[in-house]
């Protein structure tokens, strides 16, 4: 049996005075961070509102480049966004991991693929997992590096992309030592020439 059609006069309805700035904001957050699944996302999102946790959202509109090899749907944006929310803990949960992807509207797939290559039990170093993230961006380890650099930056957009060169090295050796036609001689050679220009 249908329900009555009630009619509602403005004095009936409360209308919480924070909703529409919450409603505008998450709007906002929408049409930059274009999620693939609105509906999963926005349960992510007001997930991590309620919970005060950073939210999954991108700083700008952005559209996948074209030099990834397989369409993974993640790009940049998305590892910054995976950063904002994963970074303030060395180590994170893998389970954590996935709710924070999943939450992005990324396939869990390549979320498992990309574990298989760091393999880790309940845990994963956050920086290793994200130089692995960026490694499916570009086809190169300097491509790779380059994503790093943009991910881990703390300078302006647009600017130098600059990280500390400990944290670069770290994370070159990381990357380098995964390629097995990359020579560790090659490695530190690079390395230690980068060091010297600086």
């Amino acid at each position: 049996m249908p329900l009555p059609d009630t009619m509602f006069c403005a004095q009936q309805i409360h209308i919480p005075p924070e909703l529409p700035d919450i409603l505008k904001q998450f709007t906002k957050a929408a049409i930059r961070t274009q999620p693939a699944d609105v509906l999963q996302w926005s349960a992510g999102y007001f997930s991590a509102l309620s919970r005060g946790d950073p939210l999954p959202v991108k700083d700008r509109v952005e559209l996948p480049t074209a030099t990834q090899k397989t369409d993974t749907g993640l790009t940049q944006g998305l590892l910054k966004v995976l950063h904002k929310q994963c970074s303030h803990k060395p180590m994170v949960k893998v389970t954590d991991l996935e709710r924070r992807w999943r939450d992005l509207c990324l396939p869990v797939e390549q979320l498992r693929a990309l574990l298989r290559l760091e393999p880790c039990e309940d845990e994963i170093e956050w920086v290793k997992f994200l130089a692995l993230g960026c490694s499916m961006l570009g086809g190169s380890l300097n491509s790779s590096m380059r994503s790093v650099c943009e991910v881990l930056s703390e300078d302006p957009e647009g600017s130098g992309a600059r990280i500390p060169f400990d944290t670069f090295a770290r994370l070159y050796r990381y990357l380098a030592g995964m390629d097995p036609d990359v020579q560790s001689a090659d490695t530190e050679t690079y390395l230690n020439t980068l060091k010297a220009n600086m």
